[in-house]
């Protein structure tokens, strides 16, 4: 058997990597060997399934406390067996319920109740920042599994059905073997989970009842999404053959950076130009706002870089909700690089007359002046 890759290691973090830490890893690498970015690369297909899978032990804390410390045995068997006793034993509401709850998503494609569902895909979906605002329909491509054209889903030859129960799990559709101090649950090798064998397996799906296919799915993204949200569509995942149900289809919202906002939360940052004189004068000046909008916006004269001002009700629409954040003007006074002869004659002038009467200045830099003149004459 082939040895698999540390988890973490599979990631690319540390083994103290923060819940966050995986989460952004995890999406670097999605976006890198996602097969709708690779057609027809196995190696980049095996890659995608094999970070899928570390992430989904390390995110969830109580697996990955268990990973931690057994590896990759606690979950395929490779702890060596303790023969007699161990935690079969223990009724309804015992340990073995417990790792039901622990591991059964993991072991078999299971969700609550015991249900077994088809695999659940994951897509990622780039939108930019006004589109997050606004809310969008995106079309994507999705590489998944549906029911068989040829046997229906059923995986017989025979318009009947002509399966029959698994002689090895007995139609529970999952094995259980006393693996050191843990209890490992996985599906059934012979029936794939399925708890049924066919007798007839159809030709064109080879008894799994399923066979791959592209879709093209319209997504709704809402208003107010942020980067990061994960957006689950109920069935749309991989068809599981024999009757199951499909999986859920996974949307991983990225927002990309926007060249004049950037935003906090429900908040909105923007960043205005002003020259030298506007500053000092005092202006009016329109900025655009995230809606599509412009709004004019009032500089007091001795505005100095790094002011802000806000605009109430102008930031980023809050999801699910009518209510919008806020918006900040942040004030960057320039200093102009070429001057004019005029130009340069009137700072000039300017300088003259301001001479060294630093009365007028800024308590900040009266405070400084009066430190250098001090510095000066203590020497």
């Amino acid at each position: 058997m082939a040895t698999k890759i540390d988890y973490y290691e599979s990631l690319e973090v540390s083994r103290t990597a923060s819940g966050e830490e995986l989460k952004k890893a995890f999406r670097k690498q999605a976006m890198r060997y996602h097969p709708d970015r690779n057609p027809g690369d196995e190696t980049a297909e095996l890659k995608f399934k094999e970070i899928n899978e570390a992430y989904e032990v390390l995110k969830d804390d109580q697996k990955r406390a268990a990973y931690d410390q057994y590896g990759h045995a606690a979950f395929d068997g490779g702890m060596g067996g303790m023969g007699g006793g161990g935690f079969g034993g223990f009724g309804a509401g015992g340990l073995g319920d417990i790792f039901d709850q622990m591991f059964g998503d993991m072991m078999g494609g299971r969700r609550g109740g015991g249900r077994r569902t088809g695999a659940d895909v994951q897509v990622e979906v780039d939108i930019t920042l006004t589109e997050a605002f606004s809310g969008v329909t995106k079309e994507v491509e999705v590489r998944t599994r549906v029911a068989c054209e040829s046997c229906h889903g059923s995986g017989s030859a025979d318009a009947s059905g002509g399966s029959t129960t698994c002689a090895t799990c007995h139609g529970a559709g999952k094995v259980r073997a006393q693996q050191g101090f843990f209890l490992v649950e996985r599906p059934c090798p012979t029936c794939n989970g399925s708890g049924r064998t066919v007798r007839n397996p159809c030709k064109s799906c080879q008894g799994s009842g399923t066979q791959a296919k592209t879709e093209t799915l319209k997504i709704e993204i809402p208003a107010g999404v942020e980067d990061g949200t994960r957006i689950r569509m109920a069935g749309r995942g991989e068809a599981g053959g024999d009757g199951v149900q499909p999986g859920d289809l996974y949307v991983h919202v990225a927002v990309l950076s926007h060249e004049i906002f950037q935003r906090d939360g429900a908040n909105i940052y923007c960043r205005v130009p002003l020259r030298m004189t506007q500053a000092a004068l005092g202006t009016e000046v329109e900025v655009p706002v995230i809606d599509g909008s412009r709004s004019r916006v009032r500089i007091p004269a001795g505005t100095q870089t790094g002011e802000t001002f806000r605009l109430r009700g102008k930031g980023f629409s809050v999801l699910r909700s009518s209510a919008r954040g806020d918006m900040y003007i942040q004030v960057s006074v320039e200093t102009p690089h070429h001057l004019t002869k005029r130009q340069r004659e009137l700072l000039e002038e300017f300088e003259k007359e301001a001479g060294d009467d630093h009365t007028k200045a800024s308590p900040e830099n009266s405070g400084f002046f009066a430190k250098v003149r001090d510095f000066f004459e203590g020497r």
